[in-house]
């Protein structure tokens, strides 16, 4: 007996770019805190009243959320599917929104935007990548992981100026409300069109039929060009068991390779997310009211980088590709010091060293999914990779808060870009460890073969 099982792949991952493209307006909190900053500083009634210091605490709370609600998401989205996942989370996000839209006090932000949507974001990130893997082949990992989490980083572009424009109109607590309820909507939509491949699925370009045999059930390609041609069946049944090995998060922890690859994404996603959260007031005495346009370049060079790093780590393999990334984040770091910190520094240089910014940070979040898949498998990819992104949420508020506190005491974010810098060598360098340890075990750096 067989059926004809219809790939539909690439309507799955798109729906996960759109709903990332929704999810992704956390990179925007640059301008919400700047917002937050002027009402701080203007004063009168209904004014914010908060202190300096904690301006990031609601975005550093939400990394730490986003991260942390990814496990238990990631549970969900393996026990009962991305569908349902996606819509939890579009249900928080967007309660999360409408609820700091009704009020200016310190606390109901960081729970609302910090905690309820950091939570609502988790679990409808964690819904967007596994099911669209699951429909390729192996060789289109990083691909299919870039392109999904590109609209993540993709988000800015259109939110930073809608956010500059409603702010300007509407103010800061009618904007919230607009979003929460635009991506109530479209999250909720969006995840109706999440749905994995069936039991035997071998990942394919078009139609393909599922057979049942007495050893279980398995697929049979109707065209030649879902692997290549001179890969066999022995080696399509490889590569079938490999997605499904049943390695467990209490597995992973025990081995000396997860803790290496937490800390480096620690490094990478931290410093990331430490200028992402304030780049639109680190442009603002050069650029002006125009300063949000650098976060919405630095989100082109975000979702670049996604795309980039995982076709480029599906050719050269990951630790390579990671390496590299690192190790040029780690010369901008170094550079911005000069051009952030100057009296008067070109606007084209500060946008132009914004996106690379940008564009290096995004590649941590294809290639460290793409890692996890190549480890330990799809079968239980949701909570590993839950587990690994907590590394982001960590890194997210610590390097978040750090800077934060660090430019209220000193006035500027030098000690923040030459301790971003010194991390990023140490990343690099534990990148190589674990390509070295990788090696040992007989695992290539593209794919688990």
């Amino acid at each position: 007996m067989s059926q004809s099982v219809k790939n539909k792949g690439w309507v799955v991952t798109f729906s996960g770019t759109g709903i990332n493209l929704a999810l992704g307006i956390l990179y925007t909190w640059s301008i919400f805190k700047g917002a937050i900053k002027k009402s701080i500083e203007t004063g009168g009634e209904g004014a914010f009243n908060w202190e300096l210091a904690s301006l990031n605490d609601p975005y550093a709370v939400c990394c730490l959320f986003f991260a942390f609600a990814t496990v238990l998401a990631g549970k969900c989205q393996d026990k009962y599917g991305p569908r349902i996942t996606a819509l939890i989370g579009g249900v928080l996000v967007g309660l999360g929104f409408m609820w700091i839209s009704q009020t200016t006090d310190y606390v109901s932000w960081v729970l609302g935007f910090g905690v309820l949507a950091g939570v609502g974001i988790g679990f409808g990130y964690s819904a967007a990548t596994p099911p669209g893997l699951k429909w390729f082949p192996a060789a289109k990992t990083g691909l299919i992981a870039g392109l999904v989490v590109s609209g993540f980083g993709l988000a800015s572009v259109y939110i930073a100026p809608l956010s500059k424009y409603l702010l300007g109109v509407w103010g800061l607590q009618n904007a919230m409300l607009f979003f929460g309820i635009a991506f109530l909507i479209v999250v909720c939509g969006l995840s109706m069109l999440l749905v994995n491949p069936p039991a035997g699925y071998v990942p394919g370009e078009a139609e393909t039929t599922v057979s049942e045999e007495k050893e279980g059930i398995r697929l049979t390609p109707t065209i030649a060009g879902w692997l290549p041609e001179s890969i066999s069946a022995i080696q399509a049944k490889k590569e079938i068991e490999m997605n499904n090995r049943e390695i467990k998060p209490s597995e992973i922890m025990k081995k000396a390779d997860f803790y290496i690859l937490w800390f480096i994404f620690f490094i990478g996603a931290g410093v990331g997310l430490m200028v992402i959260g304030s780049v639109a007031g680190m442009a603002k005495k050069s650029m002006g009211e125009l300063a949000f346009l650098v976060v919405a370049i630095l989100a082109i060079g975000n979702a670049g980088g996604r795309i980039i790093a995982g076709i480029l780590s599906d050719r050269i393999g990951r630790s390579y590709t990671l390496i590299i990334m690192l190790l040029f984040q780690a010369v901008l770091m170094f550079v911005a010091i000069p051009i952030f910190g100057g009296e008067s520094t070109s606007a084209v240089l500060l946008v132009l060293i914004a996106t690379f910014i940008g564009f290096n940070y995004g590649t941590n979040l294809s290639l460290f999914p793409s890692y996890t898949k190549d480890l330990w498998g799809m079968k239980n990819f949701g909570i590993n990779y839950g587990i690994v992104f907590t590394a982001w949420g960590v890194g997210g508020f610590v390097l978040g808060r750090l800077s934060q506190m660090l430019k209220a005491s000193t006035g500027t974010f030098t000690s923040s870009f030459f301790i971003a810098g010194v991390l990023l060598i140490i990343g690099a360098a534990l990148t190589l460890v674990l390509k070295a340890s990788l090696a040992r075990q007989g695992l290539t750096q593209k794919r688990v073969t």
